[in-house]
């Protein structure tokens, strides 16, 4: 079991008491588990404490149904960054990725199915089946996501250029202003490279609804429905939200092994994609606590963080605390009152952290069997299987349902079968089915996800959905684990459900996230440091952001000792 990889004793307590740590980190979610690799690697003293019995937070492999391993929340790998898996030696450290071949199948009721994959031939053969004139845009599409994605990368990489905090000296504030003139210039020499062309076309998908992106490029709509759900997954916005053709590129921006936009499963499940940072972070050094939540951090007179208390009581000491929880839990409730800037918790209190997500973790005794494709050998248990998005009139009709206070009539599903590939996650011959579901409000009008009898009738909705698809699909369930918006507040520590830690719009990206004058990891309180999906880039399993900030608490750690 995961829970026995780190250790929760009393000696491990009692270890965090005995010194004062040069960092402490807040929650064990992958981010927090980066940063804290760098940081030992830096040759800091580092401490992490987790509130939940086992690490990794949103990416955590737990067996919830007796033999049969879920990947709780997450459940795909493609956003960690390259930069990460190499420089911690995650492979060494039990990292094994999947690949998946093809990626994608929708089938649809009138008895016809989409495949998608990373092969131009299968992608050719599969749209023609629908539009000779998609079959041909597509690579095209692929292509110039791709040439965004190569602008993208370099400012996942790299903490915003944003203006010096507070008061600074005449050396510190030249050094600031030399790497954001160096940050902006290389910027637009990559912006200047692609052309005028490329460039409105990018504006136009971060500004844009993903509908309209998508109709300017196919007529089927099968193949655009497919696509727009990378648009709006994980959020309560609709294809036709402007801004959401920029969360279509987020979820494309990724890869497995150098191959660009392949979504991969994880070998154990997204549980081991925590395990290998925490190895990392262990072997430089780290030491991480289980069952160690915090209550609160401890500010000295001088207004500077100094430690924090734990809830069992516990005080421990450092100056340097990186916080992967949200950012309404790190600046509302774990910062003591009055401590932080009127406008700036102001700004963090009104925030978007709304979720239409639930997950749905399944235990079946047999593979669903999908009426529309009897003849290809398997292909469609692969990847992600999209029920209930033939059109993005379906997916929008889904969200209407939401914004009217009521889980989706006829929810969009992606289902994953990750035992397909990773035969150690269930017994032989039963199946793991992670079930990615919206739309469902956090507080719907017509129930409570308190009540049983209301939860049990919606998973049965979705089983009924998938049935419709795969007859006799409800009849292989032998047990289910369900995640609604506050169930993911409640167990994981995501307010509102969110699982981006935070809308991720356009008002809360880059120099804006998780507000604007705040973007490069530092807070207003000194010391302090937000190192987890709220804070830039992003959302998704990719370690940028605790990579990021691990890296500007060592600047800052040297600046102090020198």
């Amino acid at each position: 079991m995961w829970r026995r990889s780190f250790g929760t004793s009393s000696h491990a307590v009692d270890a965090l008491k005995e010194k004062k740590w040069d960092a402490l980190v807040i929650g064990s979610g992958h981010n927090g588990l980066t940063a804290a690799a760098y940081l030992a690697r830096g040759g800091l003293s580092v401490a992490v404490l987790e509130r939940r019995h086992v690490i990794g937070g949103a990416a955590v492999t737990e067996e919830l149904v007796p033999g049969f391993k879920f990947s709780r929340c997450s459940y795909l790998q493609s956003l960690l960054r390259p930069s990460v898996i190499s420089e911690l030696e995650l492979a060494r450290h039990g990292l094994k990725l999947l690949k998946r071949n093809p990626s994608s199948f929708t089938p649809c009721l009138d008895g016809r199915y989409l495949l998608l994959g990373p092969t131009k031939v299968l992608n050719h053969r599969e749209i023609s089946k629908f539009s000779k004139r998609d079959a041909d845009a597509y690579p095209k599409y692929e292509s110039q996501l791709e040439r965004f994605c190569t602008l993208m990368d370099p400012i996942l990489d790299s903490s915003p250029p944003e203006s010096l905090q507070g008061i600074s000296s005449l050396q510190d504030r030249l050094k600031n202003k030399v790497h954001n003139s160096v940050f902006w210039t290389r910027l637009l020499h990559q912006a200047a490279s692609l052309g005028q062309k490329d460039m409105v076309d990018f504006m136009d998908l971060l500004l844009s609804p993903a509908s309209k992106v998508l109709n300017n490029w196919f007529e089927t709509d099968v193949l655009k429905a497919t696509l727009a759900t990378d648009a709006v997954i994980g959020s309560t916005a609709s294809v036709n939200t402007p801004g959401s053709g920029y969360v279509l590129l987020h979820h494309v921006m990724g890869e497995t092994d150098g191959d660009h936009g392949i979504w991969s499963y994880v070998e154990g499940g997204m549980g081991s994609v925590s395990m290998a940072i925490g190895n990392a972070a262990r072997e430089a050094g780290a030491h991480i606590v289980t069952s160690a939540g915090v209550s609160q951090l401890i500010v000295d007179d001088s207004g500077k963080a100094n430690g924090v208390l734990l809830a069992d009581g516990t005080v421990v000491q450092s100056s340097n605390i990186l916080s992967n929880a949200t950012p309404y839990k790190t600046f509302m409730e774990l910062v003591p009152q009055n401590v932080l800037p009127d406008d700036f918790t102001r700004s963090i209190k009104y925030s978007d952290y709304s979720s239409g997500t639930t997950k749905i973790n399944v235990a079946v005794d047999k593979l669903p069997d999908f009426h529309c494709c009897k003849s290809i050998d398997g292909l469609q248990y692969t990847g992600t299987i999209h029920i209930g998005s033939e059109s993005m009139e379906e997916i929008d009709s889904a969200c209407q349902d939401a914004v009217n206070g009521l889980p989706s009539r006829r929810p969009v599903i992606e289902m994953t079968i990750p035992s397909i590939l990773d035969k150690t996650i269930s017994p032989p011959g039963k199946h793991v089915i992670n079930l990615f579901i919206q739309y469902t409000p956090y507080n719907p009008s017509d129930g409570s996800w308190d009540d049983p009898v209301y939860r049990e009738s919606f998973a049965q909705r979705c089983f009924n959905l998938i049935d419709e698809y795969a007859p006799g699909f409800s009849s292989s369930v032998i047990g289910y684990d369900m995640l609604t918006p506050p169930d993911l507040e409640r167990e994981i520590g995501l307010t509102g459900g969110n699982i981006f830690h935070g809308a991720m719009g356009l008002d809360s990206l880059f120099l804006m996230r998780p507000v604007k004058g705040w973007s490069n990891y530092r807070t207003p309180l000194p010391g302090l440091y937000l190192c987890g999906s709220g804070a830039h880039p992003g959302g998704g399993v990719m370690g940028a952001p605790g990579r990021n900030a691990a890296k500007l608490v060592l600047e800052d750690f040297k600046k102090k000792m020198n």
